[in-house]
């Protein structure tokens, strides 16, 4: 398929979507946002990708919003960006990686709070800028950000609106794991292959369960969800061929 501010590759059962605006340090604009869930779209519906691995290409991962184009939208009319619900996308969506490799600023940290793991290289950063620009965060950050940092934690990197390197993200949880520049991308190409190697029924139900039960605080409900789930498992191909895989090697 062919993108303008975008690239999708297959690296055997992965797909990698690369963010295709060096010169611009990948800012978002409404058109990326579209070729972002085509892409995702693709990709979820291709029965040989197990995983989605993004990154941007250049210096930068995400450099936020693209202000030039975004304040040239009339949100009062009917040209309004694709609207659709990003978080329940990615939250739907098979297991996904985002392998930040510079700055990720504004959108570019929302954008990957929903997904499953968060890698980025050293030489990363990462700033909530909204509040500098007089605007809040979106995507539902303030609910990702909370989880991922802690309230206090979260209250000040979106308050204070500053800059933080890679080394305090790791260490306050903002991102799961934390390379060199020239492994980063490899590594989170690894680590996304290693998923794809499981049942896709079965991953897409263990991050159902990961976003509902994630914030739940009534645990029966939470284990009412599991049991429904593992009810499905039982009667799928993929659960008797495992057993069946399993028996064999044992006997």
């Amino acid at each position: 398929m062919m993108y303008k501010t975008i690239k999708y590759e297959k690296i055997d059962k992965v797909a990698l979507i690369t963010l295709n605006r060096p010169e611009r340090l990948n800012a978002w604009t409404p058109l990326m946002s579209s070729e972002q869930v085509s892409a995702l779209t693709h990709a979820n519906e291709d029965s040989n990708i197990g995983s989605i691995v993004m990154t941007g290409s250049g210096k930068g991962f995400c450099a936020g919003a693209d202000m030039e184009e975004v304040l040239s939208i009339n949100y009062d009319d009917a040209r309004i960006p694709d609207e659709t619900d990003w978080v329940d996308l990615i939250r739907s969506s098979k297991p996904i990686i985002a392998a930040v490799n510079g700055s990720a600023i504004g959108v570019g940290v929302t954008m990957i709070l929903p997904f499953d793991t968060i890698i980025a290289s050293e030489k990363s950063k990462f700033g909530m800028f909204f509040i500098k620009i007089g605007l809040v965060p979106e995507l539902a950050s303030s609910h990702y950000l909370v989880q991922r940092m802690g309230f206090g934690k979260a209250s000040e990197f979106c308050l204070s609106g500053r800059l933080m390197d890679a080394e305090e993200a790791f260490k306050i949880g903002l991102i799961d794991f934390l390379y060199n520049e020239e492994d980063m991308l490899d590594e989170a190409i690894k680590k996304a292959k290693l998923i794809a190697e499981n049942p896709g029924p079965q991953l897409r139900m263990v991050k159902e369960l990961l976003t509902k039960n994630g914030s739940e605080t009534d645990l029966t409900k939470a284990q009412e969800r599991e049991s429904a789930l593992l009810r499905e498992c039982w009667k799928t191909p993929e659960h008797k061929e495992a057993v069946k895989n399993f028996l064999k090697g044992k006997g």
